[in-house]
């Protein structure tokens, strides 16, 4: 059975390695996540630490998937927003370990995030995702909308420049935002 939680600051922190694992397993496994090497370890526990930190200063929300205690997926929903930007969120890192795919967890992970930017009073969702992958179909069948799509954005871990897909989805509005 797979649980799902959120991690505050402190018990991020304490998972720190079951993160870097995470993020080091679809790494290598070709994801587009922002890294290129998943041998190279300081840029991916970096990272995770500054996660801590946001977390820490409310600006994220970390959600995290376990099979039998162990965490076997995350997502990020940022809510740390510039003041014009204050009604919406961001969904990051998106991660399935490859051990753990073909579950459900990322369709439930994104299900709750949404819910996490809804109590946040948010009435706006963007992400961005390679074109084509396998991400791209899982959003648009939980009703996010394309926004476009931008060509070398990222450099793929075989050294190949991709595209990315923007999104959106629209939650109900709050407080007229």
């Amino acid at each position: 059975m797979i649980d799902y939680e959120i991690l505050n600051a402190e018990q991020a922190q304490q998972e720190h390695a079951a993160l870097c694992d995470v993020l080091t397993g679809c790494v290598a496994q070709g994801a587009s996540v922002g890294f290129i090497d998943a041998t190279d370890q300081p840029p991916i526990a970096r990272f995770w630490q500054d996660v801590v930190y946001s977390i820490a200063s409310g600006d994220k929300t970390l959600l995290v998937a376990r099979d039998r205690g162990r965490i076997v997926a995350t997502v990020i929903v940022v809510l740390g927003m510039m003041p014009n930007g204050a009604h919406r969120a961001e969904i990051s890192k998106l991660l399935v370990h490859p051990d753990a795919r073909r579950q459900g967890i990322a369709r439930q992970l994104m299900l709750q995030a949404e819910q996490i930017a809804r109590a946040a009073q948010r009435s706006l969702l963007v992400l961005d995702t390679r074109s084509g992958d396998v991400a791209e179909q899982l959003y648009l069948s939980l009703g996010w909308q394309v926004a476009g799509s931008i060509p070398w954005f990222a450099r793929s871990t075989e050294g190949e420049m991709d595209a990315t897909t923007v999104m959106y989805k629209r939650l109900e509005a709050y407080n007229g935002r």
